[in-house]
Parts: structure tokens; C-alpha cells; sequence
């Protein structure tokens, strides 16, 4: 029975633990305007010059570049898979999606955080088949 104890104790430590991620997540990314500095998929980043990425607390995603908006959804989970890897961000996915044009359907993944700060937001999404590597950033403009 007091093992039982220590392992629900875990789990419940390592779902707070998750879920104050997450919100560190979200708060920081509500908290100002963002530019994509990087995206890999076959170098893209050209595509998004220009562009300021708002997320909107209520999960909307808008990116805007002179009189052009383009809106999506976004949104920052927990995907329960406990993968065990070594990073702060393990198991919390950044969910991006747009529906439209070509080049933001792109950025639609549900990305896996590397790194983050206030700042910067470093997003990798390995694809199933190929497995090939998307890599992803955004920074405060």
C-alpha cells in the first residue's frame, strides 16, 4: 500500500509538474508579437519574412504582414506520451494550425518544444514514414 502511495505521489507531481509547463507556455506566448526567424522543412524561411504572428489567448493565431492577415488556431498540450527525453519541455506539444495558404499549411504540426525563453521558442516536428526533421522558430519582434 506505501508503494502505491509514492507512485501516485509521482504522478501526480509529474502531471503539475506538465500542466504549469504548459501554462508557462501559453503565457509566453500571448505576451507579444512574433516573427519566424527559422523554418526547415526545405529552408522556408523566406516565406515568412514580413509576417508578425499574434496568439491570441482564446486560440486563435493571426499573422499579419502589411494589409494581408492570415488566420489559424494554435494551442499547447500535453500529449501524455512519457518519452523520458531530458528536455524542460518534455511532452508538451505546440499545436499550429492554418488551413490556408500553401505556406502556412506548412507550419501545421503539432511541434515538440526544444527550447524556450521569453524570447525565442525553438519547435522541432519529426514526421511519421520518412521521418525526416522540421525545425521551427519563432522570436519577439
Amino acid at each position: 500500500m506505501l508503494a502505491l502511495f509514492f507512485i501516485v505521489a509521482c504522478d501526480d507531481d509529474d502531471n503539475n509538474n506538465s500542466n504549469s509547463k504548459v501554462t508557462e507556455v501559453k503565457n509566453a506566448a500571448i505576451n507579444g508579437q512574433w516573427q519566424v526567424t527559422y523554418f526547415f522543412d526545405t529552408d522556408e524561411t523566406e516565406n515568412f519574412k514580413g509576417y508578425v504572428f499574434e496568439f491570441g489567448s482564446d486560440g486563435t493565431l493571426t499573422a499579419t504582414k502589411g494589409s494581408t492577415s492570415v488566420f489559424g488556431a494554435w494551442s499547447v498540450t500535453d500529449d501524455g506520451n512519457d518519452d523520458n527525453s531530458k528536455g524542460d519541455y518534455d511532452d508538451i506539444d505546440f499545436n499550429i494550425s492554418f488551413a490556408t495558404p500553401h505556406d502556412f499549411e506548412e507550419l501545421t504540426e503539432d511541434w515538440e518544444i526544444i527550447a524556450m525563453t521569453s524570447t525565442k521558442i525553438e519547435l522541432r516536428h519529426v514526421s511519421g514514414g520518412g521521418g525526416g526533421t522540421d525545425l521551427l522558430t519563432f522570436e519577439k519582434v
